[in-house]
């Protein structure tokens, strides 16, 4: 196998959350061009829409779908629409997040804190427990978790936050030693500040962004792209010896 084909989807079926922009939204489209058939979903119909006609005018076979990852009813839709469609999958990019909560933990709105929690940890959890059983019977698959590096030591204002994406590495851990003899390989992939509309706040401020760039060897953002290339290496089989693992993508803030 040559090295092209170590990083080739062709045939591969991949739903991607969060897919309306961003992070989620090169994911998709890097799949897209590595041959998968993308299943790209967001809460709004939509946004997916638009990028899915922008997707198949560069020849991406795309399926858009609304779901609201905080919603269990709609997880189980997306995943009956994918096997209706596309008679199964074989990777999972659970990318789709929130954070209305800044400030101190003591201040947190419990309502607020479940949100965070079901969009964050539960529904990613439970799109994994449908798509195992349909990874398994196609041999194997990939999951893949976009946590933060919030997730691997606390950020300030961003306590509740953190606590979800530390959850979702835990949920990412499990699951690859669960999942393992079944050749599904289970991800997390730690994002520093990267410029989307998500970290705008951080990255248009000027001197949060000095003094974010202060603390980290690469003096520059991170693209969405950046995060793209990490989620096509372990989805394909360049990365087939990878699970477990919290992948740091950050310029090194986190050394």
């Amino acid at each position: 196998m040559n090295q092209s084909q170590r990083f080739d989807l062709t045939n591969k079926v991949a739903i991607i959350t969060g897919a309306s922009k961003g992070i989620g939204e090169a994911i998709a489209y890097t799949y897209g061009k590595a041959g998968a058939k993308v299943v790209i979903s967001s809460r709004k119909l939509d946004a997916v829409e638009e990028v899915a006609r922008r997707f198949r005018q560069e020849g991406i076979e795309v399926l858009a779908l609304a779901c609201h990852m905080g919603d269990m009813k709609q997880i189980e839709a997306m995943i009956e629409k994918t096997v209706e469609v596309y008679g199964g999958v074989d990777i999972v990019v659970n990318n789709a997040v929130t954070n209305p909560i800044f400030g101190p933990v003591l201040q947190a709105d419990l309502n607020a804190f479940d949100k965070m929690m079901a969009v964050n940890v539960k529904g990613p959890m439970y799109l994994c427990q449908l798509a195992q059983p349909l990874m398994r019977k196609k041999g194997g698959g990939s999951i893949i978790n976009i946590s933060s590096v919030a997730g691997l030591s606390p950020e300030q204002g961003l306590g509740i936050y953190s606590v979800t994406k530390a959850s979702l590495n835990m949920v990412t851990k499990v699951m690859a030693k669960e999942w393992g003899g079944e050749n599904i390989r289970v991800n997390s992939i730690c994002p520093g500040v990267i410029k989307t509309k998500f970290s705008q706040a951080l990255t248009d401020n000027e001197y949060i962004s000095k003094e974010l760039l202060k603390q980290q060897p690469i003096q520059h953002f991170g693209e969405p792209n950046d995060v793209a290339d990490i989620a096509l290496l372990l989805a394909a089989e360049a990365g087939a010896y990878f699970t477990g693992a919290m992948i740091t993508v950050d310029g090194g803030l986190t050394v």
